[in-house]
């Protein structure tokens, strides 16, 4: 009986070890694995991709030693990479240098009145000579602070007739160019983006989205009552998720729009100018299975060289294109493991290096490149800058490591296509279904072909047709002679 007893104790101890140990293993490989990262080909199938970046560090409020971050809702990397973080439940700026190093805390500012908070600020944007704007959207706000903290200007209530009555000025983002012109995301706007002046006076609204209608909704709406109507949700343009700004004053933004295009790049006028002649057009993932299912992108960080990355708040991924609108590469994903987020709100770049910041968890996640990335970061670079031999080189190094990356072979083939050689680009336009470029390298090898054979086959019919003359006019002349002979 006890050794029946004994045995099956044994048998419930091993059981157990041999489950924790492998739970631990599964632990252990969970922790090493990346999120995947994929491609789209041509015909909208997903294909395998290297990863382009991988997540190394998680720095939060505790680790960089200022105290638990608290619902950070924004964060901006200047030109000489230092890094503030808009620490939204905290209500303070908390400012590092590139090693990540703190450097300040603005917490309060001198009011005109004295001293002064911010109250569940959403947004924040420092310029080049270190001008900080934030969004003090508890405040109903925009906050001037210059590069000491002190207070310049505060833009509130602004006043218009193009506001509708009980307007409440809720500012959650804002950029400002090298003009010093303000441009502001507020809540419940939906005629696009506020313009101020440098002097903080309300000038105009710039880059209104459409308004998109539901064909079944339109119908239901012209066969209901006038009553009926009026209970109805009238058509209403898509607020504006996001906005970011480059070096030339282009407004890149995004926009919840399910139907349209949810990346915008505005000009002064407000016009859309983004470029969209890649495979598809840029929205985050395309193979989502119903509008519900679609990306929802709620941050745009603008790079040098025109490319773009955005953020996926529903599946928490970081896509990023070049500018022509070529889908780059893909990483992060939402889960508990390294590289993955909880509610993710922000992006911004140091150099290369990624920073994604996490609202629910008051963290900082830090993205390196791998091989792969820096090499195709530096082949769209090359190619932007007009150096064809560099981004040949990277682009056929980024082919070699992907074989999936089809645009590649459009960007070898566009180098090509500006070197002169005309019919080697034409089989990499083939390769990437690059059909108008295809078409435009095509038609300058013909025009190539013809001024090289031109003169040679012009010389060769000008010398047929004399001959022809001339074998014409010697028969002739021949054929007299014989009439002359027999007539005599």
């Amino acid at each position: 009986m006890l050794s029946s007893i004994y045995k099956t104790r044994t048998f419930i101890l091993t059981t157990l070890i041999c489950l924790l140990s492998i739970g631990m293993g599964s632990a252990i490989v969970h922790a090493d694995e990346t999120p995947a990262s994929y491609n789209y080909s041509y015909w909208g199938v997903t294909v395998a991709s290297p990863a382009a970046y991988r997540a190394t560090a998680i720095l939060n409020g505790d680790s960089l030693g200022v105290g638990p971050f608290k619902e950070p809702n924004d964060i901006h990397v200047t030109a000489d990479k230092q890094i503030y973080v808009l620490d939204s439940g905290n209500n303070r700026i908390v400012v590092m240098d590139s090693s990540f190093k703190p450097v300040r805390i603005i917490d309060s500012f001198d009011g005109n009145g004295g001293p002064d908070k911010f109250m569940s600020p959403q947004g924040l944007f420092v310029t080049e000579d270190k001008q900080i704007y934030v969004a003090d959207t508890g405040n109903k706000r925009i906050v001037h602070l210059d590069s000491n903290g002190k207070l310049v200007k505060v833009i509130e209530n602004p006043e218009s007739e193009l506001f509708q009555e009980k307007f409440q000025f809720q500012p959650a983002r804002v950029v400002v160019d090298k003009a010093q012109r303000i441009y502001v995301m507020a809540v419940g706007v939906f005629d696009g983006f506020m313009e101020f002046n440098a002097s903080g006076e309300f000038s105009t609204f710039i880059g209104a989205n459409r308004v998109r209608v539901d064909p079944a909704e339109l119908l239901w709406k012209r066969l209901s009552t006038r009553a009926q109507r009026s209970q109805m949700v009238m058509f209403t343009p898509t607020e504006f998720t996001n906005l970011d700004i480059n070096e030339e004053g282009f407004i890149y933004a995004t926009n919840g729009d399910r139907f349209g295009d949810t990346i915008k790049k505005l000009n002064a006028q407000g016009n859309d100018i983004l470029r969209r002649t890649g495979y598809f057009s840029p929205r985050g993932d395309i193979a989502a299975m119903s509008q519900t299912d679609a990306s929802r992108l709620i941050d745009i960080d603008v790079a040098d060289s025109e490319i773009y990355s955005v953020l996926d708040s529903r599946r928490g991924r970081i896509f990023t294109y070049n500018g022509d609108g070529h889908f780059m590469y893909v990483f992060g994903g939402l889960g508990n493991q390294l590289g993955e987020f909880n509610t993710p709100s922000a992006i911004e770049r140091v150099g290369d290096q990624f920073l994604v910041l996490d609202k629910a968890l008051g963290e900082i996640t830090l993205f390196e490149t791998t091989e792969y990335g820096r090499t195709l970061n530096e082949a769209v670079r090359s190619y932007y800058k007009g150096d064809e031999e560099a981004a040949f080189a990277l682009f056929q190094k980024s082919i070699n490591m992907n074989a999936n990356l089809e645009f590649a072979y459009a960007g070898i083939g566009k180098a090509l296509l500006r070197q002169g050689k005309y019919a080697e680009a034409m089989k990499y336009f083939k390769q990437s279904k690059d059909q108008p470029n295809y078409s435009k390298a095509f038609l300058l090898y013909r025009k190539e072909v013809l001024r090289e054979y031109f003169p040679a086959v012009m010389t060769g019919i000008v010398l047929i047709a004399l001959g022809t003359i001339a074998f014409r006019k010697l028969r002739q002349w021949k054929g007299g002679r014989k009439r002359a002979a027999i007539e005599q």
